[in-house]
Parts: structure tokens; sequence; C-alpha cells
């Protein structure tokens, strides 16, 4: 027990690891003095002269020391972030960070030793004495702290993604699970027609010419059975095989599919259009008077991305190869399913809001005099929604006539616009 405490207790400090790095800085300060203390393994032409080697440690520092400051003011800014954003419960994963910790240790160990090798310099009228060795090994650090800054910069941006943050505390739970209860359990039965993912994680590409190829090498088809930004568990079946499972390259097919952390737009369409559509919504969480002229906005730009697909053939999910012979299929999102999904859920947070209302009224004219005949119920549900929402929403008969005057401009006050008898509402 006093080993497992002992273990937890250096584990859940964040300054055990710098402490180490400065004791490491002092060390190795003290070893290449020894080694080289009248600088003659390094000659003067690299290392400088003794008042130019004290410049060079007084920079360095002056640097690491503020470098060090900096780095403990972005965690402690990082820390704060998770705290309202996330959960408080968080802080203690953050403060974990090994990397967090090494980087604040590197940059205090080069201060340590770029200090203690600055007070080894002797100055005197004949030229004194550089510690050659020690000098070049400062620099050294420095140069290696430059490229661990901006290493440490892209690790703490991507530390602050919801999805690292999730990953990171299910890959300790995970971790937990498997040494409080390491019997798996009886194994499942292999079934050849499915190919399993190794690994948890979003589906986020599937190489379909790849996918073909194989499919036709071993005369099969293959079926992916989760869409694009769907969530993938460990070991659950990804592929199904129509065929002959013996003649299939696994590892091959399993290397045709990507699966990260979170959705990309790399495949996915819906996913742009669901950020879109999360700024509209994060707006006006508060109430539809939030801040409607953001959702007002996302409203702009989900109208251009549905304007560009209104009119386009969607993919039926199935691949063929040149034979014509189908090889793949893949689940696809239908013209319904990108309408609902651009709309559905900013239609119920802002039906209250008339600029919300009227801008959506616009957008959803202006498709249905784009689209073909088979799209335009789609437009249409959503319209008649709006209208029975806004209805639900607003009490007052005036109000009710005023939210749904069609609005492009997104001001909230189209039907009060002069207009010439030329120039008539689009």
């Amino acid at each position: 027990m006093q080993r497992f405490e002992l273990k937890h207790w250096l584990k859940t400090r964040m300054w055990v690891i710098p402490v180490l790095f400065v004791l490491g800085g002092v060390a190795l300060s003290w070893l290449f003095v020894a080694i080289d203390p009248e600088g003659t393994l390094v000659p003067q032409s690299i290392s400088g002269d003794p008042t130019a080697a004290m410049q060079i440690l007084y920079l360095i520092s002056f640097a690491m020391l503020t470098l060090t400051g900096l780095v403990l003011s972005l965690l402690v800014l990082v820390v704060q972030l998770a705290m309202g954003s996330f959960s408080p419960r968080i802080v203690r994963q953050i403060l974990q960070d090994r990397p967090s910790q090494c980087a604040i240790g590197l940059f205090a160990g080069t201060f340590t030793f770029s200090l203690l090798t600055m007070r080894t310099i002797v100055t005197s009228p004949e030229g004194g004495t550089v510690p050659g060795l020690a000098v070049v090994v400062s620099i050294l650090l420095v140069l290696s702290c430059i490229v661990t800054l901006v290493w440490y910069l892209n690790h703490i941006g991507q530390s602050l993604r919801v999805a690292a943050l999730v990953d990171w505390v299910a890959a300790d739970t995970i971790s937990t699970l498997d040494r409080v209860f390491p019997d798996a359990g009886p194994k499942m039965d292999i079934d050849h027609r499915f190919i399993r993912t190794p690994r948890s994680g979003v589906l986020f590409e599937v190489d379909h010419d790849c996918m073909i190829d194989l499919a036709r090498t071993a005369d099969c088809s293959f079926e992916v059975l989760w869409s694009i930004g769907d969530f993938v568990p460990t070991n659950a079946p990804v592929i199904r095989i129509h065929g002959q499972p013996a003649e299939v390259e696994t590892d091959a097919v399993v290397g045709c599919i990507a699966i990260g952390p979170e959705r990309t737009l790399n495949q996915d369409v819906a996913y742009g259009i669901r950020m879109l559509v999360d700024i509209a919504i994060g707006a006006v969480s508060s109430g539809p008077f939030d801040d409607p002229t953001t959702t007002v906005q996302a409203i702009d730009r989900l109208h251009d991305v549905l304007r560009q697909i209104v009119r386009r053939p969607l993919h039926s999910g199935e691949y063929r190869d040149d034979d014509g012979v189908l090889r793949l299929s893949v689940p696809a999102l239908s013209w319904d399913g990108f309408v609902e999904l651009a709309f559905d859920e900013i239609r119920r947070s802002g039906a209250a809001s008339p600029q919300i209302t009227r801008r959506l009224m616009s957008a959803l004219n202006d498709l249905l005099k784009l689209a073909p005949e088979d799209r335009r119920p789609a437009l249409e549900r959503q319209r008649k929604l709006l209208q029975e929402s806004m209805t639900a929403a607003v009490e007052h008969p005036d109000d009710r006539l005023r939210a749904l005057i069609q609005d492009p401009s997104g001001i909230g006050s189209a039907g009060g616009l002069s207009r010439s008898p030329r120039h008539p509402e689009p």
C-alpha cells in the first residue's frame, strides 16, 4: 500500500518532473565544466571570448526564465478554460500531462544549466577562460527548447479539443478497467464474414478505389457498416464481406479505412453542416433573442451550401468496378437528410425570433426555386414546420404575420424596406 501511495503521490504532483530536470541541469553543468574547464576542447572561435560567452549565457538564462513563466501561465489558462468549458474534474488530467511537465522541466533545466555555467567563466586582462563545451551545450539546449516550444504550443492546442480530452479520460478509464478487471470474459464467436476494427474512433475516410481493387481481386464485395462520421467501438464489425471471406486480405482492407479521434471534413460534408448548425443554435442557446445575428450568419452559409447541393446528383453509396460489378457499398446521406440536418434544430431553437424565421423562410423559398421536383417535398415540409413552430412560439397575430416575411439580408426588417417598382422583391 505504501508503494502504491508513493506512486500515486508522484503521479499527481506536477512539480516532480520539472525538479528532476532542474537537478539534471545542475549535474550536467558541473559535468561539462569539469570535462573542459579551460576551454581546450572547444576553441573560443566557436564558444566566443569570455565577454561574448557571458552575454550568450546571460541571454539564454533570461530567455529561459521568461519562457518558463510563459508556459506556466499557458498551463494555468488551459486549466481555467477546461474548468469553465468542460468540467472541474478534468483539471487533474491536465496537471498530470507528462508533455507539459517535461516542457516546463526542459526550460527550467536549461535556465539552471546556463546560469551555473555563466558563473564559471573567468575574465581577466589576459583574456580569461571559457568552459567552451558547456557553452556549446547551452546553445544546443536553447535550440532544443525552441523546437519544444513550437511542439508544445501545438500540443496544448490539440489537448483543448473536446475529442482529445474525452479520449484522454476514456483511455485512463480503460487502463484502470484492464487493471481492476483483467479477465476479458469469454471470447466472441469469430464470424469471418465481418472485418472488425482493431481500435475505437471516428470513421473519417474510406479509400473507395483501394477497396474496389481488393474486392475485385478476391471476387467479392464489401459493405461498410458505418457511415462517415460515425464512432466505431473497439473490435466492432466495420465491414461485411459478401462472397468468400477466405480470399480477402483482412489487414489490407482495414488499411483502406481511416479511423481517428474526431470527425473531419475529408469526406464528410455533413460534418461541415453540423458545425454551422452548432454555431447557429449555440448563439441562441440561452434564448431566441440572445444573439440571433450570429445565427443568421450561420444560416447564410447553410443556405449557400444547400444551394450548391440542391441540383447535384448525390452518390447512392454503391461503387462498381470497370466491368459494372458492385464491389463496395457505403451508407450515404440523402438530400432529405441534408435538409433536416441544416434546418431542424435551428428552426426549433429560433422559432420565436423574427430575424431567424425570416432568414429561414428566405432560404427555403430560394431553394424551392432551384430544387428539382423530387427534392421539393423536403423543403416544403421544412417551410410548413417553420410556420407551425413560429405560430406556437409567437402569441400576437400581427407578430406572426411579420415573422415570416422572407429576409435575405438577415437584418430582420425586410418588410420595412422601400423598393422601386422596377426592382421587385427577389
